[in-house]
């Protein structure tokens, strides 16, 4: 994949993390005060480090599973596998990527995986 492009998603995915992060900050008293003490350039930081228990006791089964995603993406950015199919191997789509940052596999394998999972 181009650069730009990894580039492009890293930025998508980053955002995607701080939202949930600045939700739960602005929705939850114990979590704000945790992330009042962070430099507001770290905040994302937060979430990538050791989460605190607080903050997954306070995350929604949505947002946790959500969290893991992007984690999960971000990591692959980093080892060279993203955008990769987890369960053929092969590239998925820019579009998809584009509207699901966090996809881990290709549209048929995941429709696959939904139906068999019904």
């Amino acid at each position: 994949m181009e650069k730009e492009f990894m580039e492009k998603m890293k930025a998508s995915l980053i955002k995607m993390k701080k939202e949930i992060v600045d939700s739960l900050a602005a929705n939850n008293e114990d979590f704000q005060a945790i992330v009042e003490g962070v430099d507001p350039k770290d905040s994302v930081d937060i979430a990538a480090d050791d989460i605190d228990r607080k903050m997954l006791e306070s995350l929604g089964a949505k947002d946790l599973k959500r969290m893991r995603l992007i984690d999960s993406a971000l990591s692959r950015i980093e080892t060279g596998k993203y955008g990769v199919c987890l369960k053929c191997g092969k590239k998925i789509p820019e579009e998809r990527l584009e509207a699901i940052p966090y996809a881990l596999m290709c549209v048929e394998c995941q429709s696959a995986d939904e139906r068999r999972n019904r």
